[in-house]
């Protein structure tokens, strides 16, 4: 049997809101700082891949990465490759996208790719509920909500922090659990 405490997770996630929690301003958030790139180790959001590989990812963010030690989670690869799936075959675009994809999961080193156990499993199960009921989430934004309380989670536990764009769904994670960590950057407009 899996090693997940119901009884504890319950007690954890009396979180005492019964209301929709509101986006903080920018200012109340963590955002990368250009002057303060040292710290504790990272794990990437999903979103930080995406947007490396489309290009609207800031410089600010290579010279984070080079000041931090990069962690990866499975749940990211898992996002990655429903894309690949995903993805119609007949696009000729698909062809690439396959291959960048395929390339940037090949470079995680398996020292620094966590599957997250059990109870990190089990609590973002939880967690991901909570928030799905405060925030109004529909049925499409569900699954997301678990991949994103998972990731929270999972850095949570290890000691890091996650690196992401994503303040809609971050910042009440960060709300309800301020013991995570979390790091925001603003993606770059790219020309099209």
């Amino acid at each position: 049997m899996a090693d997940f405490d119901v009884d504890a997770a319950r007690r954890w996630a009396r979180f005492d809101r019964r209301s929709t929690l509101a986006r903080r301003a920018d200012d109340q958030l963590p955002f990368v700082d250009p002057d303060n790139l040292s710290g504790r180790g990272l794990i990437l959001d999903t979103c930080v891949y995406i947007d490396q590989m489309q290009g609207r990812a800031p410089e600010l963010l290579d010279d984070l990465i080079e000041h931090r030690t990069v962690n990866h989670s499975v749940i990211a690869i898992q996002e990655l490759m429903h894309a690949v799936g995903a993805l119609n075959p007949s696009d000729r675009r698909t062809r690439s996208v396959v291959t960048q994809i395929g390339r940037l999961v090949k470079a995680m080193p398996s020292h620094r790719t966590f599957t997250p156990d059990a109870d990190v499993l089990g609590r973002a199960g939880l967690l991901s509920g909570v928030l799905c009921r405060l925030q109004g989430y529909g049925k499409s934004h569900r699954m997301r909500a678990l991949h994103d309380a998972t990731i929270f989670l999972q850095a949570r536990k290890l000691g890091f922090v996650v690196l992401t764009a994503n303040t809609a769904d971050f910042d009440p994670l960060l709300q309800l659990v301020p013991s995570g960590r979390a790091v925001f950057y603003r993606p770059v407009a790219t020309a099209h």
